[in-house]
């Protein structure tokens, strides 16, 4: 039996010898870890800011070679209708001032009809190169994969709506493992705090701690306004919005709604590249906020619906119980 335990013991021993020197199972075996890694809450994290700066490199190469003729038609149609209007003013000149207010109304309106039409493609002043910075390209892809969509920054060349395509279809559930992972962890840091907090709040011998210490949805909220308080107050002070507009922007990023009209970072002035990827970290950290919340108050839910069960079992078995009791009254009666 030793001997063949033996037998036993050295063949493992020259398999594992043999398996550690071959590079193929190292490589194998490395590639494992990395792959555990990543599904970790860390490296989804990791990879979530990965897959978005390599997305911002590749529109920003794709998108800032294309040559919009739009500069050069805006130009086209500012030069026509100066000479234009011109031209009315000439014809009418002074004595028919009448005549005059009616056609540069009607001039002007057909110029401003032209001009809204070339806004709402995009055209902002400036060429494709000065649009597709890297904090803008950078903020694009976020907005792909949180599904948020400003729309403020669209590709125009075939290849870059292929790969905004490519993009979001491998982007989107990468962001969705991020939101469940970020918001297992950033929910369990927070109920640590919450708890430890309690456990210092509440006098020895006075009341007992509970086995389960449950997160109210009041401290989810409180949270979240606090984040959108401080994320209203910093674009404020930025962009020169109102408060209420800050808060509006940070809402409606945080829900994912992405309206457009109001988007930091979208002037020309200097500086509105670092404010473009603070923007990013904001709506990064925000929405594994809103995960965290969510898991806190799923929890929250179920605890609820589990007293409620438990309630409603024991109504039930009461209310069966009373049935019976008048029951047997009511035979003990009878009889």
């Amino acid at each position: 039996m030793n001997r063949h335990r033996y037998l036993r013991s050295s063949s493992r021993s020259k398999d594992s010898s043999i398996s550690d020197a071959d590079p193929r199972e190292k490589i194998k075996d490395c590639c494992r870890k990395f792959v555990a890694f990543m599904c970790t809450q860390v490296g989804v994290g990791a990879l979530v800011v990965c897959y978005a700066i390599i997305g911002a490199f590749g529109f920003r190469e794709i998108e800032s070679g294309f040559k919009d003729n739009t500069t050069h038609q805006v130009e086209e149609i500012r030069n026509r209708y100066a000479e234009e209007l011109w031209i009315v003013a000439h014809h009418n000149n002074v004595f028919n001032s009448t005549a005059f207010f009616i056609d540069t109304n009607a001039k002007l309106k057909v110029f401003q009809n032209e001009m809204v039409d070339i806004i709402k493609k995009g055209y902002d002043g400036r060429e494709s190169g000065q649009q597709w910075t890297f904090p803008a390209a950078l903020m694009f892809s976020l907005s792909i994969i949180t599904m948020i969509g400003y729309g403020n920054l669209v590709p125009k060349t075939t290849w870059g709506k292929f790969a905004t395509v490519v993009y979001a279809v491998f982007g989107i559930p990468l962001y969705i493992l991020y939101f469940l992972n970020m918001g297992e962890i950033l929910a369990g840091c927070f109920k640590w705090v919450y708890t430890w907090l309690y456990q210092c709040s509440t006098k020895k011998g006075e009341n007992k701690v509970p086995k389960r210490i449950i997160v109210p949805s009041t401290a989810c909220l409180w949270v979240i306004s606090a984040y959108i308080l401080t994320g209203a107050i910093m674009f404020a002070e930025w962009e020169q919005w109102s408060y209420l507009d800050s808060a509006y922007f940070c809402v409606t990023s945080l829900c994912k709604l992405g309206l457009g009209d109001l988007v930091p970072g979208t002037t020309s002035e200097e500086g509105h590249e670092s404010k473009l990827v603070i923007n990013f970290i904001y709506i990064l950290g925000g929405l594994g906020l809103v995960a965290m919340c969510f898991n806190l108050m799923r929890e929250q839910v179920r605890v609820k619906v589990q007293e409620f069960r438990e309630d409603f079992r024991q109504c039930l078995e009461d209310t069966r119980i009373r049935i019976l009791d008048c029951c047997n009254r009511y035979r003990m009666e009878e009889y």
